[in-house]
């Protein structure tokens, strides 16, 4: 099972594609580590960063995204664009969508007997949260 987690930063969507197979993980170098929305206000814009997305996870054959949930109020609350980036996703047809707390993430990693090494990955220091977020996926199912 190909897995794609991501985490909504801003106008950006970072991503890391991540498969398990036989208890070996292997992360696929991809085009782009992150999609933006440029401007949040404009339709196209947002039907563009949609089509991308889907784009994306069709030619890396993803079976499923999983998105790192942000809170919807307070101090730490996600931003209204991440709002709208994380909806644009979960309304691409035939790809399944959860969304999974921080917190869920971290007690998977905590829990978790194998230990990655982030620098190890290859992958770029801000796709750190997208990796952890696909991988404690992978690692609880």
């Amino acid at each position: 099972m190909k897995v794609c987690g991501v985490e909504l930063k801003g106008n950006d969507a970072i991503i890391c594609i991540m498969s398990r197979e036989n208890g070996l993980y292997d992360i696929p170098q991809i085009r782009v580590q992150k999609i933006s929305l440029v401007d949040a206000g404009d339709a196209e814009q947002v039907q563009h960063f949609q089509f991308t997305f889907a784009k994306l996870m069709t030619d890396y054959h993803v079976d499923k995204v999983i998105i790192r949930g942000r809170a919807l109020k307070g101090k730490f609350s996600g931003g209204p664009v991440g709002f709208k980036l994380e909806a644009a996703i979960q309304l691409i047809k035939e790809l399944p969508v959860e969304i999974i707390s921080g917190s869920a993430v971290k007690k998977t990693l905590v829990k978790s007997q194998v230990n990655i090494d982030f620098r190890d990955t290859g992958l770029k220091q801000y796709q750190e949260s997208a990796f952890q977020t696909v991988f404690s996926y992978l690692e609880s199912h």
